[in-house]
């Protein structure tokens, strides 16, 4: 874990005084939601959450995807789930497309005025109806018995990061429906054999998405920022309850190890 975690940041820090505009991801945005303490120690003292371990096997679904969504994109008609599902639509072509896939580096983005944020998000595809309107696609993947939902409580941050995207594509002055698509993805682990290969059930499930949350957020995210003072615990933050654990028995006085 130490090759990925070097501890406190010194750099790209939110400076209350400075007149650019700050960038902010979308995964920012949501962590600012589960646990605003976590959030400003992150962008204004350079303290992140160690990061988890990647999860390559969900990355390769997500590369082949687009690349299999890229043929019939090239082609400019629908991908045979797309008909499947009935929906009227094909990948939308646009030259910045790659750009708006890359969240490191790229990205749609918008600057919010108000707060000089500059709000940004990776996607993963982008179809287009009859009509101009753009659908914002997000692609999961996992591995249950169950059928596939996106009714779960953890899963909203899921209908988080789908209406983000259709709120900075709305920004960027494009028609966007209100309706998002999840092409999800589930792993059959129920075969008999591994026979060195994994066997997907695609589902397409569509959301009805609604981004007027999202501009009163950012700016309770700016005030975060801007406050004079480290917001207090989190009560459902796991790193929080660790912090605040340790430092109850460091209070205690317990001898350390040597």
């Amino acid at each position: 874990m130490s090759r990925y975690y070097n501890g406190r940041k010194t750099r790209n820090l939110f400076d209350p005084q400075s007149k650019s505009p700050f960038r902010l991801s979308r995964l920012k945005l949501e962590l600012f939601i589960s646990c605003p303490r976590c959030f400003y120690l992150d962008r204004r003292l350079g303290l992140g959450q160690p990061p988890g371990y990647p999860f390559s096997l969900n990355s390769a679904v997500d590369r082949l995807l687009k690349k299999e969504f890229d043929l019939y994109r090239a082609r400019e008609i629908a991908h045979p789930i797309m008909e499947l599902s009935g929906i009227k639509a094909i990948p939308f072509k646009h030259e910045k497309l790659d750009y708006w896939r890359d969240a490191l580096r790229g990205g749609i983005e918008y600057l919010h005025k108000p707060t000089n944020l500059l709000i940004s998000g990776g996607i993963d595809d982008l179809w287009i109806g009859p009509e101009g309107e753009l659908f914002i696609v997000d692609y999961k993947s996992t591995s249950k018995e169950d059928e596939v939902t996106i009714d779960a409580d953890w899963q909203l941050s899921y209908k988080r990061q789908m209406e983000i995207y259709q709120w900075l594509f709305r920004k960027n002055s494009f028609k966007v429906s209100s309706t998002g698509y999840f092409v999800y993805c589930n792993a059959d682990a129920g075969r008999d054999t591994f026979d060195a290969r994994l066997e997907f059930d695609i589902k397409i499930i569509p959301y009805q998405g609604s981004d007027c949350w999202i501009e009163g957020k950012i700016m309770e995210m700016h005030k975060c920022l801007i406050g004079p003072g480290i917001p207090g615990y989190g009560e459902d933050c796991d790193f929080c309850k660790y912090q605040k654990s340790l430092k109850e028995i460091e209070g205690e006085g317990l001898n350390e190890n040597r």
